[in-house]
């Protein structure tokens, strides 16, 4: 499908935004510059999603209001827990754009799948108040989720960390930070494992693809979401999603993202999936790769020697 032409209009924007970074050197252009650069990388949009139908009776929503928080700011958040009392959990980490009225078919997906899902709006997001969300922010907002899905599933073996694009950056910088606390006290990880879909090596790799410039984005960009140098830290097995069809972020990234880390890992690449709907495309591959995640043992291989796309049959 051709880019329409407010996709373009970001795309060319995004190209200005870089040339006038480089040829730009007071602070408080550079100010400027970098809010700039932050509304062209959240692109929040208000209010609820047009496919937004409502919420589940039994999904649970709170605020999260950290001391650190200044006044007036929160983190809204949704806790959908499974039938099963014992279920494994997940912390939801969610892309650009979109807030949690627009997220939750994914979440959907994941419920069916039989795993309870706590999933947070960052600051800026939605129902959460804040600023101008920035790459440090939702890093933040990150780990307070994440104290919060310990307290609703204290067994460490029953947690996992999911991301979908942006949002996989996110939990890529949560899944390493945890791996590195691990490593440190020489104790396990207190997550599973870590699910990664539709996401990229550096958010720079990232927008050189879509505005398909030959600008040097990644010299200029203040907002760095730098996964690969992330990725060997997690000290969890790991999961990477993506669809072949991605005319946002494409799959090579993945790949990349993939080959730098460490085993256990598994790469599911989904035949004419596209940025958002590999997860129902997938099916049950999704689904039993989610629980050989769960099985996976240190150093053992999750994907196999076989290829790891899904059939095209």
């Amino acid at each position: 499908m051709s880019p329409t032409l407010p996709q373009r209009l970001r795309r060319r924007w995004f190209s200005l935004l870089c040339m006038a970074a480089l040829v730009v050197g007071l602070p408080v252009s550079c100010a400027v510059l970098e809010h700039k650069e932050r509304q062209l990388v959240f692109r929040i949009e208000p209010g609820t999603a047009v496919w937004y139908r409502g919420l589940p009776s039994t999904v649970q929503e709170f605020e999260l209001k950290p001391k650190s928080f200044k006044a007036g700011q929160n983190i809204h958040a949704w806790w959908w827990p499974a039938q099963r009392a014992d279920a494994p959990a997940i912390l939801y980490l969610h892309g650009v754009r979109w807030n949690l009225t627009g997220q939750l078919f994914r979440i959907e997906q994941l419920h069916a799948l039989g795993y309870s899902v706590l999933a947070i709006d960052y600051r800026g997001f939605g129902q959460s108040h804040g600023d101008l969300p920035s790459e440090s922010s939702v890093y933040e907002d990150a780990r307070i989720a994440w104290e919060r899905l310990k307290v609703l599933q204290p067994d460490a073996s029953k947690r996992l960390i999911y991301g979908h694009s942006l949002g996989g950056a996110v939990a890529i910088d949560l899944a390493a930070e945890l791996g590195r606390q691990a490593a440190s006290a020489k104790a396990p990880t207190a997550a599973r494992g870590l699910i990664v879909e539709s996401t990229f090596t550096t958010l720079a790799d990232a927008a050189a693809a879509v505005t398909k410039t030959s600008l040097p984005v990644r010299w200029v960009m203040s907002q760095k979401f730098d996964s690969i140098d992330k990725i060997r830290e997690i000290g969890m097995p790991l999961l990477v999603v993506h669809g072949l069809k991605d005319d946002y972020v494409p799959p090579r990234l993945s790949k990349e993202l993939f080959q730098a880390a460490l085993e256990p890992k598994k790469l599911l690449l989904v035949p004419g999936g596209t940025h958002n709907n590999s997860m129902s495309l997938a099916g049950k591959d999704y689904g039993q790769a989610i629980n050989a995640l769960l099985r996976a043992k240190p150093g053992h291989n999750l994907a196999g020697p076989a290829a790891n796309a899904i059939p095209t049959s």
